[in-house]
């Protein structure tokens, strides 16, 4: 069964309402989707990134994989790997080859007839995840809604904010917003925090034991996911767990920063590090060295492959992700309860609602 030439667009997206973490601020997001057909079968994988990736998947990876066999994902996979050395890797490279590769999953378990998850091996019907947003932009009321949608409203029971407003410097209103989204999910929920990289070393010691005192259990970039000397030192001196990893975009990264001690829970994005192939590999890499892994963003994309990860903790059910997945494909899954089960269906359970999309896509 031989690969069709992928058939790649791009559509951007507006945020809801402005929205920040720590160090970046944004007003919309861009998905490119990736098809690749065999057969009478069609898969679908996507990247959120820049329309950069969509140009670099259709003049470089496109031809490149045409006419190989459609079952043979590990060595179409090797074959974009090896493509793109002069190129680099990290960054636009890795999320092209993600979002083929996730394609390539699916189009292999459509033919085949099959859930993807049910292609390789279910571990756990039900996924955990945690409901992800509380931008720095929303104010009080806004942060609360979301908060009480979640663990309320759909009984999520954690959920994450960010913190580190403008790198750093507003440390009062981090901690005010802390305390605020305690009181509204009440004790018995799990808190998260993620400061994207935006406190400085020590800063992030002394945030982090305030954390501690309202009850967080999560302390996503303390510091730069670069500073794996400084996540080992917030480690060691905070209760919270340190967790990283989203950035990664090749099996080496990953590598580094367990070896590194640098983090309690290793997050993962299969739209980042090169799909699912790379994801199911830091997984297991994660747990030879005693760490579970946290699926970072894209929720659809990865909840299949969780439910086949003995070592996981959870997936990051983001607001904007959720959003545009909810828009873009028939076959959402809801999070009710906390857990969703990516186990029916053929492939990833997704279908691409071309038409109703259009509006959006700008390539």
């Amino acid at each position: 069964m031989r690969l069709h030439r992928p058939v790649v667009s791009v559509y951007t997206v507006p945020t809801d309402a402005p929205e920040a973490d720590g160090t970046l601020q944004w007003d919309s997001t861009t998905v490119v989707v990736c098809e690749v057909a065999a057969g009478a079968a069609t898969g679908t994988g996507w990247t959120y990134g820049p329309a950069a990736v969509g140009d670099f998947l259709t003049g470089r990876l496109a031809p490149l994989v045409e006419g190989m066999s459609a079952l043979d994902i590990p060595a179409v996979h090797e074959a974009m790997c090896h493509s793109v050395r002069n190129a680099g890797r990290p960054g636009i490279a890795a999320c092209a080859i993600s979002a083929l590769d996730i394609g390539l999953w699916d189009l292999k378990a459509r033919l085949l007839e099959l859930p993807l998850s049910r292609l390789l091996g279910v571990c756990q019907e039900q996924v955990p995840v945690y409901g992800s947003g509380g931008f720095t932009t929303y104010h009080d009321t806004h942060l609360a809604a979301q908060l009480n949608g979640w663990v309320h409203g759909q009984h999520i029971p954690r959920v994450k904010i960010k913190i580190g407003q403008g790198w750093g410097r507003e440390v009062a209103r981090d901690l005010h917003r802390v305390r605020a989204a305690r009181h509204v999910i009440g004790d018995d929920a799990e808190l998260y925090v993620d400061a994207n990289g935006a406190y400085t070393r020590k800063q992030a010691v002394r945030v982090g034991r305030v954390l501690a005192e309202h009850g967080v259990g999560w302390f996503e970039e303390p510091v730069s996911s670069d500073d794996l000397t400084g996540l080992r030192l917030v480690r060691d001196a905070v209760v919270c767990d340190v967790t990283a990893g989203e950035y990664g975009f090749d099996l080496p990264y990953f590598a580094r920063m367990i070896a590194a001690g640098a983090v309690d829970c290793l997050q993962v994005d299969a739209t980042r590090c090169g799909g699912l192939t790379e994801f199911l590999r830091a997984a297991a890499l994660a747990q030879a060295h005693g760490l579970e892994v946290s699926a970072h963003c894209a929720p659809h994309a990865h909840a299949a492959a969780c439910a086949a990860i003995p070592n996981l903790r959870h997936v990051e059910w983001f607001h904007d992700h959720v959003r545009i997945e909810d828009m873009f494909f028939d076959g959402a899954l809801d999070p009710t309860g906390g857990t969703v089960r990516p186990t029916r269906g053929v492939g990833h359970g997704l279908t691409l609602r071309t038409q109703e999309v259009e509006e959006y896509r700008v390539a």
